[in-house]
């Protein structure tokens, strides 16, 4: 990101003033988070019911409180799309 002279996120960022839950990457004044999802193919926690369930409640709270929430994979991040899609949502420019 910093190459691309993206602005550096907060890593790990917890947004909700009562659960501990935590975005991967953020840019809290923008209110545009990150949110890598890892083992779509080794069936990790977030691929299943529990995980999905789990990152559905997240996900609508961090909506309902004004944030913009993208989900990435390790494919996208490894080819550059994930780091044009953090730039065109920070721009508000497509690439």
């Amino acid at each position: 990101m910093h190459a691309a002279g993206i602005p550096a996120p907060v890593r790990q960022h917890e947004f909700h003033p009562t659960r501990k839950w935590r975005f991967d990457f953020a840019w809290p004044d923008r209110k545009l988070a990150v949110e890598v999802q890892g083992g779509q193919w080794v069936k990790g926690a977030h691929n299943r019911g529990k995980g999905m369930n789990n990152d559905a409640r997240k996900n609508c709270a961090a909506v309902g409180m004004g944030w913009k929430v993208m989900y990435v994979t390790g494919d996208m991040v490894n080819s550059g799309e994930a780091l044009n899609a953090i730039e065109e949502a920070l721009t508000g420019e497509a690439k």
